[in-house]
């Protein structure tokens, strides 16, 4: 992570899944779009032991706000059965619940990061940062898809 990958690419991200307005978006056009927040963060990195770095980006949470999400706004209920999908260029994939992003629950600022240590991330695409993890497990580079999708239940009784 210490090193960026600056081969060409494509930069965008495409939010996609129950949302009103689905929305394909750059890293210049989610540094434009959102205002801009600032962490700072250290995680446990299975290989490379712990490591601090300073990201800024928009939260997750407006981003996908301003898709229209399928679920209704007003029912606290119907928002804590949502599902946030999210890809990265590398292969790697992660979940998040709505309610962790949610004000109204978690409140976690999840990050689409714009730059990590001041270097603006434009060319290798933007970077999910979830501050509240102690391992960076979650953190997904190059993201290519964020997916909103509600979960319908099982369908059994439970134990």
């Amino acid at each position: 992570m210490s090193q960026l990958d600056t081969t060409a690419c494509t930069n965008e991200l495409v939010l996609s899944g129950e949302v009103s307005r689905p929305l394909t978006l750059g890293v210049a056009e989610l540094r434009a779009g959102w205002p801009v927040h600032r962490a700072a963060v250290t995680f446990d990195c299975a290989t490379n032991g712990p490591q601090h770095h300073v990201f800024e980006g928009v939260l997750l949470r407006e981003v996908v706000a301003a898709a229209g999400p399928g679920f209704d706004a007003a029912r606290r209920k119907d928002r804590s059965r949502y599902l946030l999908c999210v890809d990265g260029r590398d292969g790697h994939h992660t979940v998040l619940s709505w309610a962790e992003v949610d004000e109204d629950f978690g409140g976690a600022p999840v990050l689409l990061a714009t730059s990590l240590d001041g270097i603006p991330l434009d060319t290798v695409g933007s970077q999910l940062v979830v501050p509240t993890d102690r391992c960076g497990a979650r953190y997904i580079s190059g993201i290519t898809a964020v997916r909103l999708t509600g979960y319908a239940g099982g369908g059994g009784a439970g134990v």
